[in-house]
């Protein structure tokens, strides 16, 4: 059970480790510019970013004293303008004519000449009121200061407001005939204790707009006159009906509340985001709203911002660029050394590095030089030795046996000729048994050497095994090679040996003449060279002789050519 947790947490290990790769700095090149970048931009960014945070603070700082001052002075100056105009309607309600004229007249058509008149006497007066009027206490109009009477709009429970409040502020609406924003106000109309009725007066809202706009903080804030519950009464742009029916979020409005005379970023129904302050109207159950948008309140903190980041960006770019060009001059002789240990892997040595500098890459890149001269000069030894005798330095047998294979394809392909000649050291056991192996290698290394001398540059001499040679002449007939073979013989016949002199039988044959592939026609070679040593040794035969012919037509024509002297024939033969 352990182990299988165990292979589980393991197999969890892995599964999430190949989701979080992290990417590998692998080159020099590389970590330079990753060194670069993070040395710019961890100093820059934590440079600007206290420097925005510091920016950003003082400019909340006194966004929010701008907001503060500016609500807290229109909410004063609200309320005094409210509370002169209940003020006057409290004188108005409190006059003999009113008060008398509701006590004794309340039930008589005439009290509506009678106050009619007076109201319009105040109004003319006083200017704010659009409109004066007294209410009995059912909240039936009695006079008006109009001619023409029309309906006022009172909440549901004025009359209960009215006298625990002894003052009544309605709810702002649109007066459609007029087309403007009003507000009914009232008083109470009271004779001691009894209560007679009420003094309303509709209060145009066009004076609260002008009042608003002189305290809006610029042309993209604004002021809102609300009530207690985030309705808008006036704002410092326009009264409309569409304003009348709004009202901020709940959410929004208690939050503005919750934190009053501070900015609070808060959702507009109609501009947006903005930053705004709630102050509350002393006495009155109104609220102002002064705010900005988001936007233009920190444009200064987003420019900032955005002049760090490009400067950011554009160290970025110069301390890429620079790094990135630092990182060439350290990395291209790197670059090379490791295309040069490539090509080398692959087997390329010829491969020479410029040596460009000094330093540590200059002494790395001659020493890989010198390494790979070495390595060059080990691989031709290497490759001499692989098709050299090591004791004649000719060719050896499997070298020749590829040249012939080369030769036959490409005799075959231009319909040319060539021969391969063998040749056989007479009586050379004799002379190895008499005279030590020492004194028989030396014999075979001065015969090799006549071989290489009487030979042309395009000839293939090789020693085919022991005491036997073999020698290829591409594009030499049959005459041709019996003359070379014979050439051979003479001189190996007159060079002086140590102890006594030596001879060689030849044989000759002629591709494709005497064989159509390689194997063949050194058969055929090797079938005229017995025949030769047959004939009395230390001459040369070729398969044109009946003998020679017999034997080549004997030889299999799947033989395995044998890499070495065949010691039973040869033995005989000597």
């Amino acid at each position: 059970m352990s182990t299988r947790r165990k292979s589980v947490a393991r197999s969890a290990v892995e599964n999430v480790t190949s989701y979080l790769r992290v990417p590998k700095l692998v080159s020099i090149r590389s970590r330079i510019l990753a060194l670069a970048v993070l040395g710019t931009v961890i100093p820059a960014a934590i440079s600007l970013g206290v420097a925005y945070s510091q920016n950003r603070r003082a400019r909340e700082e006194k966004v929010t004293q701008d907001l503060v001052s500016r609500s807290s002075q229109t909410a004063r100056v609200m309320g005094v303008w409210l509370k002169e105009r209940l003020y006057d309607l409290r004188v108005f309600a409190s006059s003999d004519e009113v008060a008398n004229n509701l006590d004794r007249f309340a039930s008589s058509s005439i009290i509506g000449g009678r106050l009619g008149e007076y109201l319009r006497s105040l109004h003319d007066r006083f200017p704010d009121f659009d409109q004066l009027i007294v209410l009995d206490p059912n909240g039936r109009v009695l006079a008006s200061s109009t001619s023409r009477t029309r309906r006022v709009q009172l909440p549901r429970d004025w009359q209960k407001t009215l006298r625990q409040q002894n003052q009544l502020l309605g709810q702002a609406y649109w007066d459609t005939t007029a087309r403007k924003g009003k507000l009914i106000v009232a008083v109470p109309v009271q004779r001691g204790d009894r209560w007679l009725g009420a003094f309303a007066a509709e209060l145009n809202l066009q004076p609260m707009e002008t009042l608003l706009h002189s305290f809006a903080p610029d042309s993209d804030g604004t002021i809102y006159l609300a009530s207690a519950d985030g309705a808008f009464i006036a704002s410092s742009r326009e009264v409309s009906p569409d304003l009348l029916r709004r009202r901020l979020d709940s959410t929004e409005f208690r939050r503005l509340a919750a934190n009053e005379e501070e900015a609070v970023a808060f959702r507009h129904p109609d501009t947006g985001d903005r930053v705004g302050t709630l102050k509350r109207v002393p006495l009155f159950p109104w609220v102002v709203v002064s705010d900005v948008s988001a936007e233009s309140a920190f444009a200064e903190v987003l420019q900032f911002r955005n002049v760090a980041l490009l400067v950011v960006f554009a160290l970025l770019v110069i301390v890429g660029a620079t790094a990135y060009w630092l990182g060439s001059i350290i990395v291209r002789p790197l670059e090379r050394l490791a295309e040069g240990a490539t090509e080398v892997a692959t087997g390329d040595l010829h491969v020479d590095l410029p040596n460009t500098g000094g330093g540590e890459v200059g002494a790395l890149t001659s020493v890989f030089n010198y390494m790979v001269k070495r390595l060059r000069e080990g691989r031709q030894e290497l490759e001499r030795l692989s098709v050299t005798d090591g004791l004649t330095g000719l060719t050896n047998h499997r070298a020749l046996m590829q040249r012939l294979q080369e030769e036959a394809m490409r005799s075959s392909r231009h319909k040319h000729s060539f021969s391969v000649i063998m040749a056989d050291v007479d009586h050379f056991k004799a002379y190895n048994d008499a005279y030590g192996h020492p004194a028989g290698d030396d014999v075979l290394k001065r015969i090799g050497a006549v071989l290489r001398e009487s030979m042309r540059t395009i000839d293939c001499v090789a020693r085919y095994g022991g005491e036997e040679f073999a020698v290829l002449l591409p594009e030499t007939d049959i005459t041709g090679a019996v003359e070379v073979a014979e050439r051979i013989r003479t001189r190996v016949e007159a060079t002086p040996f140590p102890n006594r002199a030596m001879t060689m039988s030849i044989g000759v044959a002629e591709f494709p003449r005497d064989g159509d592939r390689p194997e063949a026609v050194v058969a055929a070679a090797d079938a005229a060279l017995y025949q030769a040593k047959g004939d009395g040794r230390n001459r040369v035969a070729h398969t044109g002789k009946p003998a020679a012919r017999r034997a080549a037509r004997k030889a299999p024509q799947e033989q395995v050519l044998p890499t070495a002297k065949r010691p039973s024939r040869t033995t005989k033969k000597k």
